[in-house]
C-alpha cells in the first residue's frame, strides 16, 4: 500500500505522537494522555471518522471510534493501543526521549515500540481508506486508551466496566506485542501473541512475637517471613504446556530443523538458540519476591514482617499455583492479593489467526508465523472480560540484529522506518479482510 497524496505518513505520525509526553509513573501520577488523545481524535476526524473522547479523571483521556463495515453482519474487530508510556531519563539517552527524532532509519523516543508505533500505523491505515474511498468489510472499533502502563483504572478496565456498549459485536481484538519479525539463523519468525500469563501481586504478612533483639525468640516474624521466601524462591515450578506454547515449540522447531521432544521441554528450548527467549518464561509459573519491609529499629524484633511477590500464572493453572503458594508459606504467614488479573488465551485454530498469518506472508512470503504466549501483560486482560479473543498483533519488519525486545521500557527506544511502513501494509491487508 502506497500513501496517497495528502494523507499523513506513518513515520511523521509516530514522531508526532512520541513528542507528546504521556509519562505514566503509576499510582495515579501521570502527565496525562489528553494532548496525544486530542491529536488522535483530530486525525480521525480528518479521515471522516467521528471519535468519542472519554475521561474518567482530568487528563486521563481515551479515544473511541467505530468505522462501519460494508458487511455489518460480520463480527466486529477491535484495534486497541495505549497512549501512555513509562518514564524515561533524558540523561541516559542518545536523543531526548520525547524528541521523536528521525535519524539513521529509525524513529527515536519513548513509546516508539510501546506502543505509539501501533497507534500511528492504525491512523495511517484509516487515513488511506478515507483518501481512496475504501471501507472495511466488517465494523472496526478503535480504542486509544490511557493507563495501560499502570493498572488500567483510567483506561481499558474503566472502559469495559463503564462503557462496554462501545465494544458491542467485537469478536476479536489486536494490540501490542506480536507480529514482529524475529531472526534466527536465516529464518524469519513472526510470533503472534495468542495468550498471556496472568499477573498477580501478593502481599505476604508474617506474624510473630515482638521483643528485644538480644533475646532468643522462636516466634520472630522476620525469620518466619525469610524462611517462607526461601521456600518460595527455591521451588522449581513444574512444566505446564499450554496449547499456544506447544504450538510455538512444534512450529519453531520445524522451521529451524530442531528436534522437539515434548517430554523434555527444557532440552527442546535449549536447542532453539535465540528463539528460546520467546518461550523460556512461559512454560512455567513464576513467583518472584520483589519487596521486603520489617521493623523500625535494629535492636527490636518486630511483631510483623511483610513482603510482596510478583506472580505470573499460565492459563489453566491459577488454582494449582495458589495451592502451591499456600503450602510453601507455612502456618504463620498469610497472603492477600493486591492485584489479580487472570491469564488469557485465544484460539489459534481460528479464522482470525489465519488471517493475521496470511497478511504477514502476503508481504513476506518467507515468513514463518507461530503463536506465542506473552510472559507479561497487556490490556487484553481487560477486553477479554467482554468475551473478546485478544491477540498480540502489531506487525513490524525488523532488521537483523535489532534487539526489539530490549526496546520497550529501555534506553534509546526506537522503531525502524521501513518496519513501520511494512506494518501499515500488513495491517491494511488484515483489517480489510
Amino acid at each position: 500500500m502506497s500513501t496517497s497524496p495528502g494523507t499523513p505518513d506513518v513515520v511523521d505520525l509516530c514522531a508526532q505522537l512520541i513528542r507528546f509526553d504521556t509519562t505514566n509513573r503509576g499510582g495515579g501520577s501521570s502527565e496525562g494522555e489528553r494532548e496525544a488523545a486530542e491529536f488522535v481524535a483530530a486525525r480521525l476526524e480528518d479521515a471522516g471518522v467521528r471519535p468519542t473522547v472519554l475521561e474518567p479523571a482530568p487528563r486521563r483521556t481515551n479515544v473511541l471510534a467505530r468505522i462501519p463495515g460494508s458487511q455489518p453482519e460480520l463480527p466486529a474487530l477491535l484495534v486497541q493501543a495505549h497512549l501512555d508510556v513509562v518514564p524515561a531519563d533524558p540523561a541516559e539517552w542518545s536523543v531526548h526521549p520525547f524528541s521523536g527524532e528521525v535519524r539513521d532509519g529509525y524513529v527515536w523516543g519513548r513509546g516508539a515500540v510501546d506502543m505509539k508505533d501501533m497507534a500511528a500505523m492504525t491512523i495511517a491505515v484509516v487515513a488511506e481508506w478515507a483518501a481512496t474511498g475504501r471501507r472495511p468489510r466488517r465494523d472496526i472499533v478503535l480504542a486509544f486508551v490511557a493507563d495501560e502502563e499502570d493498572q488500567g483504572e483510567f483506561g481499558a478496565h474503566w472502559l469495559v466496566t463503564n462503557h462496554p456498549q462501545h465494544f458491542a459485536g467485537c469478536q476479536a481484538a489486536i494490540s501490542e506485542s506480536g507480529g514482529f519479525s524475529y531472526h534466527v539463523d536465516g529464518t524469519r519468525l513472526y510470533p503472534i501473541g495468542a495468550a498471556e500469563r496472568g499477573t498477580s501481586h501478593l502481599k505476604l504478612t508474617a506474624t510473630g512475637r515482638a521483643g528485644h533483639g538480644s533475646r532468643r525468640n522462636p516466634a520472630n516474624a522476620v525469620t518466619r517471613l525469610v524462611q517462607a521466601l526461601a521456600r518460595i524462591s527455591s521451588y522449581e515450578h513444574p512444566i505446564r504446556l499450554t496449547p499456544v506454547v506447544e504450538a510455538f515449540l512444534v512450529g519453531t522447531g520445524k522451521a529451524l530443523g530442531v528436534e522437539v521432544d515434548l517430554s523434555d521441554v527444557d532440552g527442546t528450548i535449549a536447542r532453539l538458540g535465540p528463539a528460546a527467549t520467546l518461550v523460556e518464561n512461559t512454560v512455567r509459573n513464576s513467583t518472584t519476591p520483589t519487596m521486603l519491609q520489617a521493623g523500625y529499629k535494629v535492636n527490636v524484633i518486630p511483631g510483623t514482617a511483610t513482603a510482596q511477590l510478583d506472580v505470573r500464572t499460565l492459563p489453566g493453572t491459577v488454582d494449582e499455583l495458589t495451592a502451591t503458594i499456600d503450602e510453601l508459606l507455612g502456618p504463620d504467614v498469610r497472603r492477600e492479593y493486591l492485584e489479580h488479573q487472570p491469564p488469557v488465551q485465544a484460539p489459534i485454530d481460528s479464522p482470525w489467526f489465519t488471517a493475521m498469518a496470511d497478511a504477514i506472508t502476503d508481504e513476506d512470503p518467507e515468513a514463518v508465523v507461530v503463536p506465542y504466549c506473552l510472559g507479561g501483560g497487556t490490556d487484553a486482560k481487560a477486553f477479554s472480560t467482554l468475551g473478546i479473543d485478544c491477540y498480540g498483533f502489531a506487525p513490524l519488519s525488523l532488521p537483523v540484529g535489532f534487539d526489539y525486545r530490549a526496546m520497550a521500557h529501555g534506553v534509546d527506544e526506537r522503531v525502524p522506518v521501513d518496519g513501520l511502513r511494512f506494518g501499515v501494509r500488513v495491517l491494511d491487508r488484515f483489517l480489510s479482510r
